[in-house]
């Protein structure tokens, strides 16, 4: 019975061992992802990125196409344009117009009226740093967090929690064998749809520009609507005029 005893805590041993020897640091998973996109070098040389495609909004009563058009700077400017065609339901054209120039937003809504970007919107917004917040978190002061696995399909996903010193907190997840974020989660309050919103980001379809990979095809879902924007060109260091991401004069 004795020997009975020490096999079973010989084995519990090695198993024990094989979880700590496969145990990952939140340094080395973000190491890794960094690796995985192309280098710290690579990254460090982006200054800028436009992305040009379609889209397709999911809604109720079908499907809605359109186009867009994202504009991303150094540190952390960004812009959105969307065109929705919604002839099939009996519309017109739908303009929605985001813009955020480092420390204000801007909509540009000629469905729902334009306005300023405040609260729990903006505070993402400026925890957005280009090219990713994970390049310089520690800088920034995010706090990142390993919180075990979780699927994303068929995969187990490591899950970074990002926390900002302002704003949301969000759920980053790697693929381990490619180690490419797969997935972000974060809870924001919209007003425009009543309240707190779960939004859920997923990536696909990574291929190369410019020695960086890129998701071209981004799936967002929140309980309004799906959004699928799949991208057909993606251009890497382009000059930006600073007035395409402020708020237009009036």
């Amino acid at each position: 019975m004795l020997n009975m005893y020490r096999f079973v805590a010989a084995v519990a041993l090695v198993a024990l061992s094989s979880v700590v020897a496969g145990a990952q640091t939140v340094d080395e998973l973000v190491e890794k992802h960094l690796a995985a996109t192309g280098g710290r070098a690579a990254l460090g040389k982006l200054t800028s990125r436009v992305s040009t495609g379609a889209i397709t909004v999911t809604t109720p009563v079908g499907n809605l196409p359109g186009t867009i058009e994202m504009y991303a700077a150094r540190p952390n400017r960004i812009r959105t344009l969307i065109k929705l065609d919604l002839s099939a339901v009996g519309g017109g054209q739908i303009v929605n117009d985001q813009r955020f120039d480092g420390t204000t937003g801007y909509v540009i809504d000629t469905f729902s009226g334009n306005r300023e970007i405040t609260g729990a919107q903006l505070d993402a917004m400026r925890n957005g740093t280009f090219p990713t917040p994970l390049l310089t978190y520690k800088e920034t002061g995010l706090q990142l967090t390993l919180s075990g696995r979780e699927k994303v399909g068929d995969t187990e996903a490591y899950v970074l929690v990002m926390t900002p010193k302002a704003g949301p907190p969000a759920r980053l997840f790697l693929d381990p064998d490619t180690m490419m974020m797969v997935k972000t989660v974060m809870t924001v309050n919209v007003p425009q749809l009543g309240g707190d919103v779960e939004q859920v980001i997923e990536f696909s379809d990574f291929r190369d520009v410019d020695g960086i990979k890129v998701p071209f095809v981004t799936k967002v879902v929140n309980p309004a609507q799906t959004v699928t924007a799949t991208m057909a060109t993606v251009t890497h260091n382009a000059a930006i005029d600073d007035s395409t991401f402020a708020r237009p004069a009036p």
